[in-house]
């Protein structure tokens, strides 16, 4: 098993969103507060499933499509050798080789067929082999999504859990938290990506306080309108 902390990332910021969504809305909506974890727990399970599962799915088809074309390269070089060859030669004289740099080039790139390969499918199709396992990639959005997603619930589980009610402060500790994973999740975005941490973080906080937003305003008219 192998992390892959892109996916992580995906998986936590959309579990996060969706989560404190139903939180937010929920309590727009004056509805009862075990309905929150009803709903939350629901949601992570079920949507963090199809998110893993999609994102397997989205990874396997791209493997095998870069193999199929791979094999469709290897084949095109074992059979039209001297028409691959110009398109190598082509590609690199756009990139500004001439003359005998440019065939020295083709040549050393020709002489070797994994590396003529590699250069055909990143050059002419722009197809990178990354590597990643499928199960790895859906195993980490799944990890994502309900450890982070979690963070929205956790007020109202101790408030439960204590025999307290809910209703009082609970929402109150769930927007602190849940702004403290927004900010952590971009965070950790910005440092994997190498961009601004702060920005980032800032970023992601708003992405996902505009969507707590909208969902809190839906619960609340929804429960105007009906009453």
């Amino acid at each position: 098993m192998k992390w892959h902390f892109d996916d992580f990332i995906y998986g936590s910021i959309d579990g996060a969103v969706t989560t404190f969504a139903i939180v937010a809305g929920v309590i727009g909506a004056s509805l009862s507060p075990t309905i929150i974890l009803i709903l939350g727990f629901a949601n992570l399970f079920a949507d963090g499933f199809s998110m893993a599962a999609a994102n397997y799915q989205s990874s396997r088809a791209r493997n095998e499509y870069i193999a199929m074309k791979r094999k469709q390269e290897e084949w095109e070089i074992d059979n039209l050798e001297e028409q691959e060859k110009q398109e190598i030669r082509e590609i690199y004289d756009k990139k500004g080789f001439k003359d005998e740099l440019l065939e020295e080039v083709v040549r050393i790139i020709t002489s070797r067929r994994k590396v003529w390969v590699d250069t055909m499918m990143k050059e002419e199709l722009g197809l990178i082999e990354d590597g990643k396992n499928p199960l790895d990639s859906s195993i980490s959005t799944f990890a994502g999504f309900n450890l982070i997603g979690l963070i929205p619930l956790l007020p109202f589980m101790v408030f439960i859990a204590l025999g307290m009610d809910p209703s009082s402060n609970a929402f109150s500790f769930s927007i602190i938290f849940v702004i403290s994973a927004f900010f952590l999740v971009g965070v950790i975005k910005g440092k994997i990506v190498k961009k601004s941490k702060i920005k980032s973080g800032l970023y992601t906080l708003i992405i996902g306080g505009i969507a707590a937003l909208v969902a809190y305003l839906v619960g609340y008219g929804l429960h105007v309108l009906i009453q």
